[in-house]
């Protein structure tokens, strides 16, 4: 087992990294307040590991399940009420502890809701997808959907660990396990080039699911995520350089419907565009750009956004991202390879030349 720490002060938590995780009590337990949980989980992932946990709860005083169904278009706040509805109906109080587990969508809802409750309780993220291991269950973004906008309604609210059983990838269909490794993919973009580089080696092993070669790309990516995490706790800055991508692949995800396109997907061809429009900039290679192309399909991720999106809709969803301060949009660009920079100064001609090409 490996541990990271992400460095909050006050905030501070472990992200533990290995086998059989779930077998673990003693490391569970470490960080379960009072008597009372609530285990919130999908249709999906409950059948595969919600007895293992429960096993490794032991005899709490309360334990509350709740079981959501599973996909994107479920992370809203009725199903955040839901949660809440059976929390009030069993009496839970501040000490509770809220355990996550399942992928983005169940910990996103779920950390909202501990941020929520009582004006705060404990939880734990316990991560069973690739792209929540790297990415959502890692910094404290938790949010709900809005018809309008992806995570347009959450909150900064850290957990008090992050316990990453890589034996739970074993399970994952191969469309959501590329859909991870789009976001692996962006720590080495962004930051860490000799990472890219190695990702670039290692695309076969990772896609045969080689335990020691995800080991690596999830401390890799990780690592990368908490000192970015640790310099830029909410985002004032830095910390929107790992939304790679994102600005057009949440126009994307919303455009289509949630739960249509996987993040991930929507992610990789995100980062194309803005790969694009980096090299249009001069500022990398156009080599560079076809090469992550070749490796997006190498991964079986989409390279081509939706036909029947135009670049009006593109502009009208991007003009309500998060990002977006006083009416001017931030995106993120490569100054680099490994070396990420945030823009506010995009025309619309640009944009919309750029969101032609990839018609």
């Amino acid at each position: 087992m490996h541990t990271l720490h992400v460095e909050l002060g006050e905030r501070s938590y472990p992200i533990y990294i290995g086998r059989d995780l779930l077998n673990d009590p003693q490391l569970l337990g470490a960080h379960l307040t009072g008597s009372q949980v609530v285990v919130v989980t999908n249709e999906t992932v409950s059948p595969l590991y919600l007895d293992r946990l429960l096993a490794i709860l032991g005899e709490r005083a309360l334990v509350t399940e709740v079981i959501l169904p599973d996909g994107e278009q479920f992370k809203n706040l009725e199903t955040l009420n839901q949660i809440f509805d059976r929390m009030m109906h069993d009496r839970h109080n501040r000490s509770t502890t809220m355990i996550a587990l399942g992928g983005g969508v169940v910990g996103d809802i779920t950390g909202f809701a501990a941020a929520c409750y009582q004006r705060g309780v404990n939880f734990i993220q316990v991560p069973t997808t690739l792209l929540s291991q790297v990415d959502s269950s890692v910094g404290g973004k938790t949010a709900v959907n809005h018809p309008l906008g992806k995570n347009m309604i959450g909150a900064f609210y850290q957990p008090q660990a992050v316990l990453i059983d890589i034996n739970t990838l074993h399970t994952l269909s191969p469309r959501e396990f590329a859909a991870g490794l789009a976001e692996v993919v962006k720590y080495g973009l962004i930051c860490d080039l000799p990472f890219y580089r190695w990702l670039q080696e290692q695309t076969p092993r990772l896609l045969a699911r080689e335990e020691a070669a995800l080991a690596e790309a999830i401390e890799r990516s990780c690592s990368s995520k908490a000192a970015v995490v640790a310099a830029d706790e909410r985002e004032g800055a830095l910390r929107a350089i790992l939304n790679l991508g994102h600005t057009f692949g949440h126009a994307i995800e919303t455009a289509q419907g949630y739960g249509k396109w996987l993040h991930g997907e929507a992610v990789a061809v995100g980062m194309l565009m803005a790969m694009e429009l980096s090299a249009r900039r001069g500022w990398i290679e156009p080599a560079e750009v076809v090469a992550f192309r070749d490796l997006l399909r190498v991964i079986n991720l989409p390279v081509a956004p939706p036909a029947d999106m135009t670049p009006g809709q593109y502009l009208d969803l991007m003009g309500r991202d998060k990002k977006v301060i006083d009416g001017r949009l931030r995106l993120v660009l490569l100054r680099g390879m490994g070396e990420a920079c945030i823009v506010d100064d995009a025309t619309e001609e640009e944009l919309v030349s750029l969101l032609e090409t990839f018609r």
